[in-house]
């Protein structure tokens, strides 16, 4: 059943029709080339062998053979993909995130040494022990797509987000066959061997639905990435800047790097781990060696740093942590809790602020241009604006709220597929007017402070909700016994309790209130740059000034009532809270625009 890759990348898939906003061209951030886009270069190992000459391997063989391999050196190697000069680490986890869904491979070996292609597999859906995992490298699955193609025709390899149509494919797979297309059904893949023989079949019949025609245009473009994996290894530096990056086939076969990616390709086919690691090291010292001036080594080293480091994975859970702490610490008073919150709360500052800083580095621009860079850069501004108030009025609450505006802003940004994950081009627009980093980032602290706010406002309202219940008792029990001083100082209590909670999110409104009215001011005078004109009534800015008006609100219930102020301050900004997500989240998904690109 097996075919040759090259029936595989042949096949013609209609694509799908993409959901997006009308927005002028110069909105657009530039699209993700990840499509093959050069046919010429396909065999920088050597020329893959062909089905009935190779030697099958099985995933146990390929899990044995890249544990043995040091990888190491070609980590940090430039390469020229997608308008950017990157390094072959982040390559290969882009390529798999596209393939895969994720950024590791996972293969399946069942107990008894066959593998999931062969009859054996029809019964590890009613026996998941029977088979184990097997997790590849990004890099490992890079390099092995464009030496040894033809292994991945039949294993689960791309990835079906959308569960009625990887239903579709793996019933015609598997007609009948319900354990096999259970066990297929859990992996969220399918093979190219799949995809090639049955896509036709299923755009046929369920083609007339829109999301069927997106997920298969989704699947295609998988296809088309893993076929071409090999054809994106423009690693030769230029002489200057302003000239190409040269694919590593178009060395002359005697040029040093030209040998070693030959006897690399050769020591691969062959599991040959030793010779295969001494390849790689004289692969990586002869692509350094061309053309050294015009290799970023520093900032391949800081890219190669923020991949492993995950700053924002790990200071998203010092962040929890020191919330709990801090929250702990609020309600019991314990000095060991601040202690231990506060020490957390800096370090997941640090760890975020060194992620932020590092992506700016990498990206040569104020990495505040997308969805994911926008949640970072509004958690960690507002993390750091509500440390200092803690700092400054020596109110821990500060920093629970600081600690959980990190941990839910980041949870969500590193855990959810919120677009702009990839470090990208900029859209051109926004490359018009410096002022744009003082406006988004101006805007982006007021956000901060609006969650800021919003936790407080949420402690208020549930502390009130506590003291409404215990005033309840004490009532009771003060009717029947009278009051003791017990109670007395509980009362007192709960009343400073709600007294400072009152205090720490009029601090965050207020904030926020003027914070957002000097960034919209900033979008105008940017929007008249940019644009021509200050004010268009874009969705954005409209929903923006709507937000604004509920702050302006609270300020003058501030001014203008007396008792229960703080009570309907703190349900105004729960208001006013999810109306800021609806700005920042629903006017970008669903409304189209002149911010289409933010």
């Amino acid at each position: 059943m097996m075919r040759s890759w090259l029936a595989i990348v042949a096949v013609l898939i209609l694509g799908a029709t993409a959901l997006a906003q009308l927005e002028p061209a110069g909105n657009q951030h530039p699209e993700a080339q990840v499509a093959v886009d050069d046919h010429d270069h396909g065999a920088p190992f050597g020329p893959p062998q062909h089905v009935r000459e190779r030697v099958e391997r099985t995933p146990e063989e390929k899990a044995a053979f890249a544990a043995s391999l040091d990888l190491s050196p070609l980590r940090a190697t430039a390469v020229f993909h997608n308008g950017r000069v990157k390094i072959l680490d982040t390559l290969s986890r882009e390529l798999l995130r596209t393939i895969t869904g994720r950024e590791r491979f996972e293969d399946l070996i069942l107990a008894d040494g066959s593998t999931l292609s062969s009859e054996a597999d029809r019964y590890a859906a009613a026996d998941p022990e029977r088979f184990d995992k097997v997790r590849f490298d990004p890099l490992f699955v890079l390099l092995d797509l464009a030496i040894d193609p033809v292994h991945y025709a039949d294993r689960p390899l791309i990835a079906v987000d959308y569960l009625p149509v990887r239903e579709y494919y793996l019933d015609a797979a598997f007609p009948g066959d319900e354990a096999r297309q259970d066990l297929w059904l859990r992996m969220t893949r399918v093979s190219p061997i799949m995809v090639e023989l049955h896509t036709q079949t299923v755009f046929d019949r369920y083609g007339y639905l829109e999301p069927v025609r997106r997920s298969i245009g989704e699947v295609d473009n998988a296809l088309r990435v893993a076929a071409g994996a090999g054809a994106m290894l423009r690693v030769v530096a230029p002489e200057r800047n302003d000239l190409p990056w040269v694919h590593v086939e178009d060395l002359p076969e005697t040029h040093p790097a030209r040998t070693a990616a030959l006897e690399l390709g050769r020591a691969w086919r062959a599991l040959d781990a030793s010779a295969a690691n001494a390849a790689i090291l004289d692969l990586s010292r002869g692509l350094a060696a061309i053309n050294p001036q015009t290799h970023p080594e520093g900032r391949a080293r800081l890219e190669l740093a923020y991949n492993n480091g995950r700053f924002f994975d790990v200071g998203m859970w010092a962040y929890g942590l020191s919330f709990l702490a801090l929250i702990l610490a609020f309600g019991t008073g314990r000095k060991w809790l601040i202690g231990a919150g506060v020490g957390l709360l800096a370090g997941a500052l640090l760890l975020h602020a060194s992620g932020f800083v590092l992506r700016c580095i990498i990206s040569e621009r104020f990495a505040i241009q997308n969805q994911f860079e926008s949640m970072v850069g509004l958690s960690l501004f507002a993390a750091v604006v509500a440390t200092g108030l803690m700092l400054l009025k020596r109110q821990w609450l500060f920093g629970a709220a600081a600690a959980g505006v990190g941990f839910l802003v980041l949870i969500a940004a590193t855990q959810t597929a919120i677009p702009g994950q990839t470090i990208g081009r900029e859209a051109a627009i926004l490359n018009t007017s410096v002022l744009l980093k003082y406006h988004v980032t101006t805007v982006l602290v007021s956000y901060g402070l609006i969650t800021v706010g919003f936790l407080c406002s949420v402690f208020y309202l549930l502390v009130s909700l506590m003291s409404k219940r215990q005033g309840a008792q004490l009532a009771a029990s003060v009717a029947v016994h009278g009051q003791s001083p017990g109670e007395a100082g509980a009362q007192r209590t709960l009343a400073r309790t709600l007294d400072d909670l009152d205090k720490a999110q009029m601090t965050a409104l207020q904030l926020a209130f003027w914070t957002l009215g000097v960034g919209i001011l900033l979008g105008a005078w940017w929007a008249d740059h940019s644009w021509g004109r200050w004010w268009a009534w874009d969705p954005k800015e409209t929903w923006a000034l709507i937000t604004w008006i509920v702050y302006l609100i609270v300020i003058h219930v501030r001014l203008i009532m007396g008792q229960g102020k703080a009570l309907l301050t703190a349900w105004l900004s729960v208001a006013g809270f999810a109306i800021m997500l609806w700005t920042y989240f629903g006017v970008n998904l669903l409304l189209a625009g002149l911010h289409a690109y933010a």
